[in-house]
C-alpha cells in the first residue's frame, strides 16, 4: 500500500502545504546545492545532505538515522542516482516518524470512557500555549462537547486576560482567580465546575517559567494531586506546546519540561512564519512522545492534528 496514497480534506491540505512552504523552500534550495553537479549518492552527497537535515533543525541524532539508512539503500544499489534522493528521503523519514507517533491522534477526538477529560497544558511563555488552548477549545466545542477552561497560568495577569478572551471568542467557561493566587487552587475549581457543569473537556493552562525546574516540578506535581482529588485520574494528557520556529531552542524546552513532568503529547506551533519546520521530525524522533497537533496558521482553524503521512507529502511535494 503506498501510504502516500490517502484522501486529504484538500482544504486543510493547502494550509498544511502553505504553512511549510517556507520550509520547504529552505530545504529545498540546500538540497539541491548539495546535490549540484552529482549524478550519483556518493559520500560527498551524502556529508553534504547531513549538513541540510542539521541546518534544517532535524537535529543531529535524527540526521545521522536518517543518513545511516540511505548509507544502507546506497550500499545495496551502488548506481543510487541523485535524481532520487528526494523519493528516499521522503520514504526515509515517513519510516521513522511511523517508529514514534504510536496511537497517532486522526481528528479532535477524546475518550468516551474520560469524562470530564483533563487536559494540562504546559510550555513557557511565548510559546503560542493559550492561543492552542483556545483554538483546542474551539475545536471540541465544534464536535458539540461541552468545554471549561482553568486559568491556572497565574504568574501573569496578561496570562490570564489572553485565556479569557479566548474563552469570549470561543463561548465557553473560564475559571480564574486573581493574579498570584495558588494555581492548584484554580485546578481544583475548575474541575470542581466542570463536573457540576457535566462538561466533557477541561483545559487547564499552567505557568511557563522554566527558569527554576525544581520550582516548575513541584508546582505541577501539586497542580495533578489536587486535580485528582475531584478527577481521580486527572489530567488525561499533558500537553506540551513547542514553538517550532525557535528550532533547536524547542529540542531544549523539550528536554526540561519532561525532566519537570510527565509530557504525553505535543503542540508544535508557528510552522507557518518558519523555515525550521524539520524540527518537528527531530522532535517526533527523539522525544518518543506524540506530536499531536502543529500550528500552521493565525486562523482558528490553523490548528491541525498532525498527521505524518500529510506532513511528508507537503515537505516533500
Amino acid at each position: 500500500m503506498n501510504l502516500f496514497k490517502k484522501i486529504f480534506s484538500s482544504e486543510k491540505k493547502e494550509t498544511l502545504d502553505k504553512g511549510l512552504e517556507k520550509t520547504k523552500t529552505s530545504f529545498f534550495s540546500k538540497l539541491s546545492k548539495a546535490v549540484a553537479g552529482k549524478s550519483k549518492v556518493d559520500d560527498e552527497v551524502l556529508d553534504n545532505l547531513e549538513e541540510v537535515l542539521v541546518s534544517s533543525d532535524v537535529g543531529v541524532n535524527t540526521t545521522l538515522k536518517i543518513i545511516e539508512r540511505i548509507e544502507e539503500r546506497v550500499s545495496k544499489d551502488k548506481y543510487l542516482g541523485t535524481d532520487e534522493l528526494n523519493r528516499i528521503l521522503r520514504e526515509e523519514i515517513a519510516g521513522l516518524l511511523s517508529e514514534t507517533n504510536i496511537g497517532e491522534a486522526t481528528d479532535f477526538s477524546i475518550p468516551s470512557d474520560k469524562k470530564p477529560y483533563v487536559i494540562m497544558v504546559v510550555g513557557v511563555n511565548g510559546v503560542g500555549k493559550t492561543t492552542t488552548i483556545g483554538k483546542l477549545a474551539y475545536q471540541f466545542k465544534k464536535q458539540g462537547k461541552k468545554v471549561v477552561l482553568g486559568a491556572a497560568d497565574t504568574f501573569r495577569a496578561a496570562a490570564i486576560d489572553q485565556l479569557q478572551v479566548w474563552a469570549d471568542r470561543v463561548e465557553v467557561p473560564i475559571v480564574k482567580q486573581q493574579m498570584g493566587s495558588d494555581p492548584a487552587s484554580v485546578a481544583f475549581d475548575t474541575l470542581k465546575s466542570a463536573v457540576n457543569q457535566d462538561a466533557d473537556v477541561v483545559i487547564i493552562d499552567t505557568a511557563g517559567r522554566l527558569h527554576n525546574k525544581v520550582n516548575l516540578m513541584n508546582e505541577l506535581t501539586k497542580v495533578k494531586r489536587v486535580m485528582q482529588k475531584v478527577v481521580d485520574d486527572a489530567p488525561h494528557d499533558v500537553l506540551l506546546v513547542l514553538d517550532g520556529s525557535t528550532g533547536q531552542n524547542a529540542f531544549e524546552q523539550a528536554k526540561q519540561f519532561t525532566k519537570a513532568t510527565e509530557v504525553t503529547s505535543l503542540a508544535v506551533t508557528k510552522l507557518d512564519g518558519t523555515a525550521k519546520g524539520g524540527v518537528v521530525i527531530g522532535i517526533s524522533d527523539q522525544f518518543r512522545i506524540p506530536v499531536k497537533y502543529i500550528g500552521v496558521g493565525e486562523g482558528i482553524e490553523d490548528l491541525q492534528v498532525f498527521n505524518k503521512y500529510e506532513f511528508v507529502d507537503s515537505f516533500f511535494k
